[in-house]
């Protein structure tokens, strides 16, 4: 059974329609839209501030969502993709994002929609990630432009998550 616990009698506050992996970890000041999968060994640590999560976003396996204790709660939009073993922390990610695996997202940045942040990546503390670009490296920087391709990966992978969590 996934570990969904409060922390100072606040309870994670997740959609009926949510596909959570039994041993997911969700605690705290969580609040998840509907749709989503939180998938195996991650964890949504709500536990020093906020983390609010949208509709049909994905938080795929290994990937730990948390923020900074009266400083930076993370809100993740609609239609997100954080990939496996991910780090997401204290920081906004819009709506139609995928953040590859093993990227990191740091404290106070700004990742706006139709943006991709390829595999390993390090998107530094208050860094902005415009719209309709891929961002790569480390520390990330601006690589191109997205391809219509690319663009409409983003709208249809999260549909694909909600096909493979109706798996389980």
């Amino acid at each position: 059974m996934p570990v969904i616990l409060p922390v100072k009698d606040i309870h994670p506050v997740i959609d009926g329609s949510v596909f959570i992996a039994d041993n997911a970890t969700i605690v705290g000041d969580v609040v998840i839209g509907k749709q989503c999968s939180i998938w195996f060994n991650a964890v949504v640590r709500g536990d020093v501030n906020y983390i609010r999560i949208g509709d049909y976003s994905n938080i795929q396996d290994g990937v730990v969502i948390h923020c900074t204790y009266q400083k930076n709660g993370t809100d993740i939009g609609n239609y997100v993709n954080v990939g496996h073993n991910a780090i997401v922390h204290g920081c906004i990610v819009r709506d139609y994002v995928l953040i590859g695996m093993g990227a990191i997202v740091m404290d106070k940045a700004v990742i706006e929609s139709n943006v991709i942040i390829a595999a390993g990546a390090v998107v530094l503390e208050n860094m902005v990630c415009e719209s309709g670009y891929l961002y790569a490296g480390i520390p990330a920087r601006k690589i191109k432009p997205l391809s219509e391709e690319q663009l409409a990966m983003l709208k249809q992978l999260p549909h694909n998550y909600v096909l493979y969590s109706s798996w389980f």
